[in-house]
């Protein structure tokens, strides 16, 4: 069951037409990656999703709910949470004081606790550094740190803007292991991510966008396979 869906939905800023006309679902309990090369529309997506940019036209239904004109905090309490790009940690607040932003729309305590708890335990790093400015932590850290952040917030559906940006290599697996152990967990994700390789091996679909329109969409391991993204994203002739 399509716990999210994009239907012929249009952007635009100004006079550049960002999104033109894009269609796509993300299935509950998987994981949906769009890849493109820079410029493509993939952050739009999510920020439009998110309810930080308004469509032009086209509807975004989330749970059978329409959420087009909806206002961000009101997604994010319908259950929608994103890790921006360039990961948009508080830098001169605590990793602490971070994680308590992400709960902000939520009572429940004693469950934003546990939940606490249990982000860092996904996270172990973050539980040695909670007393520390997020400003000082390396970029791995602050990516760890905006999921986390993220996942406070109890999301159904998790939007991941390019998570490896910036990262060493082994950031970036370390990084990757946790998006599968989070979606193991009942959590629907949806990533954006340059990384072409790593975002279908960790997706069950696959859509590639380009220039504001998706021309590929298929199961994650078969684009993966495929001639054209091999080429193209992959750097395999």
């Amino acid at each position: 069951m399509a716990l999210l869906e994009v239907q012929d939905l249009h952007v635009h800023y100004g006079a550049v037409h960002a999104l033109q006309g894009i269609s796509f679902t993300v299935e509950e309990g998987q994981v949906a990656t769009l890849i493109g090369s820079n410029g493509a529309g993939k952050s739009t997506t999510l920020r439009t999703i998110s309810g930080l940019v308004r469509p032009s036209s086209g509807s975004i239904r989330f749970d059978g709910q329409h959420i087009g004109a909806m206002a961000p905090h009101k997604i994010v309490r319908l259950g929608i949470a994103q890790s921006p790009e360039g990961r948009g940690v508080f830098a001169n607040l605590t990793v602490h004081e971070n994680l308590e932003i992400g709960a902000y729309t939520r009572n429940d305590r004693a469950e934003v606790a546990r939940d606490r708890e249990r982000v860092l335990h996904l996270f172990p790093r973050l539980r040695e550094r909670l007393k520390q400015l997020s400003g000082t932590l390396s970029g791995g850290e602050q990516q760890m740190l905006a999921i986390a952040r993220a996942l406070l917030a109890r999301p159904r559906l998790l939007l991941l803007d390019e998570p490896s940006l910036g990262l060493a290599p082994q950031i970036v697996k370390t990084i990757f292991q946790i998006i599968r152990e989070i979606n193991e967990s009942g959590t629907t994700i949806l990533l954006v991510e340059q990384n072409a390789h790593m975002a279908l091996r960790a997706a069950n679909q696959g859509y590639v966008l380009e220039v504001g329109k998706i021309v590929l969409a298929d199961d994650a391991h078969k684009l993966s396979q495929s001639d054209e993204v091999r080429k193209a994203y992959l750097g395999i002739s």
